[in-house]
């Protein structure tokens, strides 16, 4: 993981700075840029591993800058940063495919957490690798592979999906908290942010929609997988 390339996106000098004092420290290489549009170019012209991307920029948006990398099919990673700790801004850049989020002012600790804990899933992931597919119903889970198949047809999935989904099915019917899904399938401390479970939960029932399989809702409790 050390060494791997990271791109920070901020149109605030200071916090550039700060972000790669501590990044450098652990061993990353650092570009920066200060636009979405001077963004977008950096990620196809160096490919960095991952991108911290801030949500308030000139010429392009955050927001914009993640749905057009992932229109276009790119798999940097994305930690998204935010000013504004509403839960709208979070959800919208969950759904538009950012991979975590964090809300300023951070503790640059923190970011150096989650910029490893994203690179950890974005490599083998989080979830255990041992053992053979898990078969419910039309639903295989493949650990080895990372691929998940309803009726033999593969239905793609990103690196989190992937570990939500094979959590669950490693405990089919039985319910799981939010807090539980959070440790198993992110591998880490989320600081009580479980609304992102609920947010790739519906990312996977659109994708299972024509499974025998379906994610349940346990009010107040959490979640589980049933035929």
């Amino acid at each position: 993981m050390s060494g791997e390339l990271i791109l920070l996106v901020d149109d605030e000098p200071n916090i550039i700075e700060l972000a790669q004092l501590y990044l450098e420290r652990e061993g990353f290489k650092i570009i920066a840029a200060s636009d979405g549009r001077a963004a977008l170019e950096a990620v196809e012209r160096e490919h960095p591993a991952l991108m911290v991307l801030d949500l308030m920029l000139p010429e392009i948006d955050g927001l914009e800058v993640c749905r057009t990398l992932r229109g276009r099919g790119d798999p940097v990673a994305i930690l998204m940063l935010t000013a504004r700790d509403e839960d709208i801004d979070k959800i919208l850049g969950l759904e538009l495919g950012a991979d975590d989020y964090l809300t300023k002012p951070f503790n640059p600790r923190e970011l150096v957490a989650r910029v490893k804990a994203v690179l950890r899933r974005g490599g083998s992931g989080t979830a255990p690798q041992e053992g053979e597919p898990i078969k419910i119903a039309d639903l295989e889970v493949d650990p080895l592979r990372r691929e998940v198949r309803v009726g033999g047809e593969l239905i793609e999935t990103r690196t989190q999906e992937f570990d939500l989904l094979y959590t669950l099915a490693r405990h089919p019917g039985i319910v799981l908290s939010r807090d539980q899904l959070l440790d198993q399938a992110w591998g880490y401390d989320y600081y009580g942010n479980t609304r992102t479970v609920d947010v790739h939960i519906g990312h996977l029932r659109r994708k299972l929609a024509d499974s025998r399989v379906s994610i349940e809702t346990v009010t107040k409790v959490g979640y589980k997988l049933i035929p």
